[in-house]
């Protein structure tokens, strides 16, 4: 399954014109880089792919419809997927853009 282009056009707009900002392909997707560190992604997979704080994973998951990621079997603290559904609006995939965002901004750049 390819990327949803309208979703990464989404992401795209709302991530705004931001230092270090970057597009890769990449997870079968168009993942949107900060400072070479990945913020969300319009995943392969459907729905979006994001980064955030590890520390926050569980409540996260706990109190919206984002589940962890999971690669070759095994969950992954700190890497989040949420269906597209759960995206729909503006203003709810608006505050995953900037979870991620800040998350990646905060690392160190690669």
């Amino acid at each position: 399954m390819a990327y949803d282009e309208e979703l990464a056009d989404r992401i795209r707009v709302l991530i705004g014109d931001r230092a270090g900002l970057t597009a890769k392909k990449m997870f079968g997707g168009l993942a949107f880089m900060i400072g070479g560190n990945m913020a969300i992604a319009a995943s392969g997979q459907g729905g979006i792919l994001l980064r955030v704080d590890p520390e926050k994973s569980e409540e996260l998951v706990a109190t919206t419809p984002a589940e962890l990621m999971e690669m070759r079997g095994r969950s992954m603290a700190g890497w989040l997927r949420v269906d597209t559904a759960d995206v729909a609006e503006d203003a709810v995939l608006k505050e995953w853009v900037e979870r991620g965002t800040a998350y990646a901004a905060s690392l160190p750049a690669k």
